[in-house]
């Protein structure tokens, strides 16, 4: 253990822990504040994808405190809107010639990476979080389906698995990987290659990558609902929860309200039983539970009540959560009148759906469509999971909301035409061809009903835009 300073006081923080979760676990909780009306802002998503953790660090401005290790000595305070203190003047781009650069190291782009090695290409895997994984480093239940869908293993141990394979292959100097780095803007095609800016700010780095082929997987945001209060410190995105609990192992709260009941809403709920925090109630607006029943059966044995047509109306509080009022919903998603009920809480916890994280793809000029079955924009592409800017793919949840399942099958996909455009791989078509059985596999029955229709949707317009 050492400390960092924040703001006049020592903080407490182990090696590998975020700034954000140590400053929650000192009791921290308010971390920044809105520029026009001075709202408190507190942790949210735990995976750099919003604006609340923003922190001055070391002079720095404008820093992601959640995605940010602590380091000893550290110097955080409010970031109050002053100047920096510091550019990137002295420290010209580096410049960097890959075959091809697969940016997101989550489980769809460490298996992209993984596939295209294999087949002989020389890969750099870039990511702003400080380690491999992204969502898998966070999920400890076990996974569901076949031996496939790796049923029966934690997404912890996946993770593992593939950071070993991926380290097997940078030892022989295939692999090379740039961690706490993210992709900051595409400019287009110099000499048939991609043009990616990529730029790690604590060590005051920018890179100019060069690449032949791109893969995109760069994962999806939390969604946000609307209501009074949802910018209180102690509202959650669900993804948010289980970086501090599984992750960094500090409760996010005591008792906490959670909106949701898919699978995500009643794992995380489980999962925070498990850390002793107390489930004061779990609303759904729907009229039935989402999720697998066999993660309702656990909530409700430990007395959890689920609300089916209910949602969350407003969070009350001063700086922090103080509670939250829930409402039950007609048949038209209308709150009924008089049906408003205060629970007392300190933590609200989102677990309300997720968005493609498509913006990159977007500056591209991947030709993109609005899918609500795929979780909002995606780009078009097809069955090798390039999009209409050639060269360029996409994969996991940034192509479309799924499970990581087939966010690792995706990517092997991905990494497999990369490989085989810049070296042509052997037996490539019998390659995709057993990939796409086992996602047809996997997106066979109720379940799957909703990516499968996304798919189908993607894969018939991207036909017809001829890509």
């Amino acid at each position: 253990m050492f400390t960092f300073s924040y703001d006049g006081r020592e903080i407490p923080a182990y090696r590998g822990e975020s700034i954000a979760a140590a400053l929650h676990a000192a009791g921290v909780r308010v971390l920044s504040r809105s520029v026009t009306h001075d709202r408190p802002r507190g942790f949210f998503c735990g995976i750099g994808k919003c604006s609340s953790c923003l922190m001055r660090v070391n002079g720095i401005p404008s820093v992601r405190t959640c995605i940010v290790p602590a380091e000893r000595g550290m110097e955080v305070e409010p970031d109050r809107g002053r100047l920096p203190e510091v550019s990137f003047e002295s420290h010209p781009p580096a410049d960097l010639d890959v075959e091809v650069l697969v940016i997101g190291a989550g489980p769809a782009g460490m298996s992209a990476a993984l596939s295209a090695a294999e087949h002989g290409s020389h890969v750099l895997i870039l990511d702003e979080n400080p380690r491999m994984g992204g969502q898998l480093v966070k999920q400890t239940h076990k996974f569901f389906g076949s031996k496939e869908e790796q049923a029966g293993t934690r997404g912890v141990a996946i993770a593992r698995e593939l950071e070993k394979q991926l380290a097997g292959y940078a030892s022989d100097g295939r692999v090379g990987m740039l961690l706490q780095t993210a992709a900051i803007g595409y400019y287009g095609h110099s000499n048939e290659a991609h043009v990616i800016a990529a730029a790690n700010r604590m060590e005051n780095q920018l890179y100019r990558i060069n690449a032949r082929q791109v893969v995109i997987a760069t994962g999806a945001m939390e969604n946000m609902l609307a209501f009074p209060g949802n910018d209180l410190p102690g509202v959650y995105g669900a993804g948010g929860v289980q970086t501090l609990m599984n992750v960094y192992g500090v409760r996010p709260g005591d008792r906490v309200l959670m909106v949701g009941a898919g699978n995500v809403g009643l794992i995380v709920s489980y999962q925070l039983l498990q850390a002793g925090v107390q489930v004061e109630r779990v609303v759904e607006a729907m009229p039935s539970i989402g999720g697998y029943h066999v993660h309702a059966a656990k909530l409700r044995r430990h007395g959890v009540p689920i609300q089916t047509r209910h949602s969350v109306k407003e969070v009350y509080g001063g700086d922090v959560v103080e509670g939250a009022i829930v409402a039950e919903l007609d048949d038209d998603w209308n709150e009924i009148e008089g049906s408003e009920e205060k629970v007392p809480c300190d933590t609200v916890c989102l677990a309300v759906g997720l968005t493609p994280s498509a913006r990159l793809l977007l500056q591209a000029g991947a030709e993109q469509r609005y899918i609500p079955a795929a979780g909002g924009h995606v780009a078009l592409h097809n069955q090798r999971m390039e999009t209409s800017v050639a060269g360029l793919y996409t994969a996991g949840d940034a192509s479309g909301i799924e499970e990581a399942s087939t966010a690792m099958v995706e990517g092997t996909i991905a990494g497999l035409a990369a490989a085989d455009t810049v070296h042509g791989v052997e037996d490539i078509e019998t390659l995709l061809e057993d990939c796409h059985a086992r996602l047809k596999d996997m997106r066979a029955g109720p379940f799957g009903e909703k990516p499968r229709m996304a798919k189908t949707v993607i894969h018939r317009e991207a036909d017809d835009a001829g890509i």
